[in-house]
């Protein structure tokens, strides 16, 4: 069977420029990653801004009151966290001392199983630490220049929010003048169903992160975890960050339940806890709240929170899967991506059949 040249042509420059975009991308990180997260902020908003302007409001008081309000949410979040972050530095000295009980216990296994005294431990720990001050130096130096360009960023994402919101017609006007007059109404419903997708699922996503701190809180105070509410909601905030957060929050919390009272019971709550919550976010929660609102197959949304990662860190973490909805809206519409939007799609379900993997179990199970 004859191969058609210029069609393989045609696939492998898409395929370069896959490979340059992702090249540019990485190197302009430090630009690029405030200004995305500043253009997807805008769209969970303007809903908000659209209500505020339906009372009333001009264009730039809805903007600035929208991004006030995102403001206060995440001001509310963080000060509930220090109000629970102090109760926490009351029991440091208890912790403290589980901490050293725990180190000792250490010490007395590796006494008793290769031989090496309590002195000679001791020895060797404070050679290691007097060796790497420089290196904690290095680090201190280095964690505080991240502090400063974590504050910088911050500040520039709720500007670059407050100006995507404000100039948004300019904006939209000046992407349809980028077409052909024939090609705008589909560029126009390009941008729309783009803006929809990310409210929707971004909204769904905050509306089931509410709803984890409600299930961690109750499951972490019946396992008797001190200071439940914190870690509840440090959970629930962990999960912006796909698969590695909910792990992490978790083992946070184990980590500290063992410092504070050592108990397994509690940590045996814990770990129950962190099962079931899974358990109902993957099979109720994701299905219903969030749903197959981006259409996209599970293998392309683990790959693209690989490939986020690799550009972009954690931030690529968070963005990576609305960014891949976004694009697939454009394959669909945009002709020579239409087999990429059939790829990243998950396969097409029998007519009347609902999308949702717990569905389709209880019909194979018939």
């Amino acid at each position: 069977m004859p191969v058609n040249v210029t069609y393989l042509n045609q696939t492998l420059r898409i395929l370069l420029l896959f490979i340059l975009v992702f090249g540019a991308l990485y190197f302009a990180s430090a630009v690029l990653i405030p200004l995305t997260f500043g253009a997807v902020l805008s769209m969970l908003l303007l809903p908000l801004c659209h209500w505020l302007q339906g009372k009333g409001m001009g264009n730039g008081f809805a903007s600035v009151l929208s991004v006030l309000a995102l403001l206060v949410v995440i001001g509310g979040i963080i000060t509930l966290l220090q109000y629970q972050l102090s109760d926490l530095t009351d029991d440091l000295s208890k912790i403290e001392e589980r901490v050293g009980s725990l180190v000792a216990g250490v010490k007395d296994y590796v006494n008793q199983h290769f031989g090496i005294s309590h002195r000679e431990q001791t020895k060797i720990i404070k050679e290691q630490q007097s060796g790497g001050m420089g290196k904690v130096a290095g680090m201190v130096t280095t964690l505080a220049g991240s502090l400063v360009g974590i504050i910088i960023d911050a500040v520039l994402v709720v500007v670059y929010t407050f100006l995507f919101m404000f100039y948004r017609v300019h904006f939209k006007k000046f992407i349809l003048r980028l077409f052909k007059p024939d090609n705008r109404k589909d560029a126009e419903t390009v941008l729309t169903s783009a803006g929809v997708v990310t409210q929707n699922y971004l909204g769904g996503l905050g509306l089931m992160i509410v709803m984890l701190w409600v299930m961690y809180g109750i499951g972490f105070t019946i396992a008797g975890v001190n200071n439940a509410l914190f870690f509840a909601v440090l959970c629930g905030i962990l999960e912006l960050v796909p698969f590695a957060g909910n792990i992490t929050g978790t083992s946070i919390t184990v980590l500290m339940a063992l410092a504070q009272s050592g108990d397994t019971r509690v940590v045996a709550g814990v770990l129950i806890t962190y099962g079931l919550v899974q358990f109902i976010q993957t099979y109720v929660l994701e299905p219903l709240v969030v749903g197959d609102r981006l259409n996209i197959n599970p293998l392309f949304t683990i790959l693209i929170i690989v490939v986020g990662e690799a550009v972009w860190g954690i931030p690529g973490m968070i963005l990576a899967v609305p960014l891949l909805g976004i694009f697939k809206i454009v394959c669909d519409h945009c002709e020579p991506l239409n087999d990429y939007a059939f790829l990243i799609a998950p396969p097409k379900e029998k007519k009347g059949e609902q999308g949702n993997f717990i569905t389709r179990l209880f019909k194979r199970a018939k």
